[in-house]
């Protein structure tokens, strides 16, 4: 049996501060391999996910890891210790980047060979799965599996021409024989019905398990925050059915930033998370969770996470979590319509963390807001917040008292998280947004007791004076000023 990772580092350019082995204030290409080197050697990460999306690709890493940390990976195993996981553009949706897709399927049978170089056998390949994003259905599961199965692998056994020898006696064999396909739900629709398409993949196949990842940063910008914890739940809740029912584990990933719009794990909160979400196995370690707070701390919360028990999930009333959700998706949207013009105005001052094209995120996608595009999330956050404005009060003024019950079984800490957010609220920010959605968040407001956060407050009104008066040079010094007092950009 495999081990199946705990912790997953991954790329998110959500920190403010960078990582003593950058040299600016952007990742660039060779700096996320030391990243990698830095989170299993320093951090103890169980996992590396290798994003393919978005970026230019290094489709070198197992090379460059193996050749330059030699000792290190000599001793702990790429692909049986420790893993690099790809992650892939998804065809359906990013056409631009299409052709990605194959380019990070044909590069495992490369590292396959390196690794057995390396290690001085061909048993255990470095990289054996990909992370297909924003998936929809079970065909686009099925096409990255049997396209990786029957034309990289496959085309070994074809000749370049009649009476020629075969690919495989001209260049090698190609290993491994198979990647096995980890589907990531970004959108609440095809959350809830990850169950099924998951049993639709798995029942022509023998996997002894199979690994899911659920996102919570793009729900909650397609439906806002509460929405997008329910249905997390919801759709934990019938993987584990799914699980008891096919006989095949089942182990969830999932996506969770620092901030609670985005996923509420740092070094602080790991203990609440794990107690939130138990049947979850593996959980993203995301760069503010990584890089904002001390290293010993970082270290200490991710040993925690790996030696964490996991169990199974907190039950959920679906019904009633649907309801809830649906009434506070309208009311967040409703409030999104309106603010996006201010939204896209202040984003394109959120400082850069990692060389990424530009690409609007799955709300730009929505058929239900036709011409409203948002930045990437993290953006969305960083903007947010830098305005005295934090996304989670946003859509939670359409909560009843019965609601507020309900939630405190289905989501205890609900009340305890919402107060921590409202610390970063700024009055301010009422010279910037209408009286009706300064009405909405007032209520909000009124539902928990806080301490407003003064040093975060000053550099917020520094901002929202410089946005009022057109004087906008000095916006990103104070965004990253306020983002140290939280310790996180977005």
């Amino acid at each position: 049996m495999r081990k199946i990772p705990r912790t997953m580092s991954t790329q998110h350019p959500d920190n403010v501060t960078m990582p003593f082995f950058t040299e600016g204030t952007c990742f660039l290409g060779e700096d996320e391999i030391k990243e990698a080197y830095y989170v299993f050697s320093h951090l103890q990460c169980d996992e590396q996910m290798w994003d393919c999306e978005g970026k230019e690709v290094d489709e070198f890493v197992i090379k460059k890891l193996l050749t330059r940390y030699d000792n290190y990976f000599k001793k702990h195993r790429i692909g049986q210790d420790i893993f690099i996981t790809l992650r892939a553009p998804n065809p359906m949706v990013e056409k631009s980047e299409a052709k990605i897709l194959l380019e990070t399927l044909e590069s495992a049978p490369r590292s396959y060979d390196t690794a057995s170089q390396f290690y001085g056998d061909d048993n255990i390949p470095p990289i054996f799965e990909v992370i297909l994003p924003m998936t929809t259905n079970t065909e686009t599961i099925n096409r990255v599996y049997y396209y990786y199965r029957d034309f990289v692998v496959g085309k070994q056994h074809r000749k370049c021409f009649e009476n020629d020898i075969t690919i495989k006696e001209w260049i090698g064999e190609f290993k491994p024989e198979t990647l096995e396909v980890i589907p990531l739900f970004e959108d609440i629709p095809y959350m809830l019905s990850a169950d099924t398409m998951v049993q639709n993949y798995l029942k022509d196949k023998q996997f002894s398990y199979q690994r899911v990842f659920l996102g919570r940063s793009d729900p909650a910008l397609n439906y806002g925050m509460l929405p997008a914890i329910l249905v997390v739940k919801i759709a934990l809740q019938r993987l584990h059915a799914l699980q008891e029912r096919i006989r095949i584990p089942i182990y969830p990933i999932l996506g969770l930033g620092s901030n609670l719009f985005r996923g509420n794990l740092s070094p602080l909160t790991v203990n609440e998370c794990l107690k939130e979400f138990p049947s979850v196995q593996t959980f993203t370690i995301q760069s503010a969770f990584k890089y904002d707070y001390d290293e010993g701390q970082v270290r200490e919360a991710v040993q925690k996470i790996n030696n964490h028990v996991r169990t199974g999930p907190t039950s959920i009333n679906e019904e009633v979590a649907l309801d809830i959700a649906e009434r506070l998706a309208s009311a967040y949207r409703e409030q999104i319509k309106e603010l996006a013009p201010l939204i896209n105005e202040i984003a394109r001052f959120v400082p850069k963390r990692r060389m990424r094209k530009l690409h609007i995120g799955l709300f730009g996608y929505s058929r239900n807001i036709e011409g409203i595009t948002l930045p990437r999330v993290i953006s969305y956050c960083a903007t947010l917040y830098s305005i005295g404005l934090p996304p989670e009060l946003l859509g939670l003024h359409y909560l009843t008292e019965k609601d507020l019950v309900f939630l405190k079984t289905a989501y205890p800490a609900f009340l305890d998280d919402l107060s921590s957010v409202a610390s970063y609220y700024n009055g301010d920010v009422m010279k910037l947004i209408s009286p009706k959605i300064a009405r909405d968040v007032e209520k909000v407001l009124g539902m928990v007791k806080y301490n407003e956060n003064i040093l975060h407050s000053e550099y917020t009104s520094q901002i929202i004076q410089a946005i009022l008066s057109g004087k906008k040079e000095t916006v990103t010094e104070n965004m990253i000023a306020a983002g140290k007092a939280r310790r996180f950009l977005g």
